[in-house]
């Protein structure tokens, strides 16, 4: 699992190229991208819980991608809002690490590098 988490955090690294978009508008990658930010939520969550000990690690990562990305305005708010929904979707379901809860790790550290190495492939320089 760390492999995968490594290969995350190495792809996020990479800046996505500028937005083809007006200023606050979408950017072709932008639905991508919110489903990143949801699912990195969801990581700071069950990681948390399943006692990865990794502290603020993924909620660093959601910054990191907003200070890359850059958004303002609306595009800003929804993947915000995204991150938020990963995280609280999951906070109202587990309150203690279980074996599904690991699943769902799991999935989303997959989930998470495909669509990171997708962005990467498709909109960097």
């Amino acid at each position: 699992m760390l492999t995968r988490l490594a290969l995350i955090l190495c792809l996020m690294a990479t800046p996505a190229a500028p937005a083809l978009a007006v200023e606050g508008g979408p950017a072709p990658y932008d639905r991508d991208l919110q489903r990143l930010a949801e699912i990195l939520g969801a990581l700071h969550y069950l990681r948390g819980i399943c006692g990865a000990n990794e502290g603020q690690l993924w909620r660093n990562e959601m910054q990191a991608l907003v200070d890359t990305e850059a958004p303002s305005g609306e595009r800003r708010d929804r993947i915000i809002a995204s991150f938020n929904r990963g995280y609280r979707g999951f906070q109202q379901t587990y309150r203690t690490c279980t074996p599904t809860a690991d699943v769902a790790i799991r999935r989303y550290l997959d989930e998470g590098a495909k669509i990171a190495r997708d962005i990467t492939a498709r909109y960097a320089n």
